[in-house]
């Protein structure tokens, strides 16, 4: 029961999120390094991955996979949080953020990982839709 409002949580905060990067999208930006090209469509992407992933979250025949995708995702974006916290780019639906806080954000991420692969780890693989599939389990 833990794990599933656990699940529900971290999906729906991962959707919430993917919202915000159409709502501050420059704020977002400026947490890309100007040397990135496209950076507001790195920031719409990213929003769009986090509602696929999110949504993927919530469907058992994928959520094991959703689950260590996200966590490769959340590795992919940490250099984006941690260049923030150097650089002092307030977070984006603000114009001042703490420093403490600035470096909050990078360190929280690891405790992100582990929530999505602990609530996804026990869930099963599933390769195909097939109902046939299901049938010959059950014989």
């Amino acid at each position: 029961m833990i794990k599933t409002i656990g699940l529900y949580l971290f999906a729906g905060a991962l959707f919430s999120a993917g919202i915000l990067h159409f709502i501050y999208d420059s704020g977002f930006a400026a947490m890309i390094p100007e040397f990135l090209p496209f950076r507001y469509e790195l920031v719409y992407i990213t929003g769009i991955t986090e509602w696929l992933l999110s949504l993927l979250l919530i469907f058992p025949h994928t959520r094991k996979a959703a689950g260590l995708a996200t966590a490769v995702f959340l590795v992919v974006v940490l250099p984006a949080n941690i260049y923030a916290a150097i650089q002092q780019v307030p977070a984006p639906w603000t114009e001042n953020t703490s420093l403490t806080a600035l470096w909050l954000r990078p360190l929280f991420q690891p405790l992100l990982i582990w929530w999505v692969i602990y609530v996804t780890k026990d869930s099963p693989w599933r390769r195909t839709y097939d109902t046939r599939e299901k049938n010959v389990e059950r014989e």
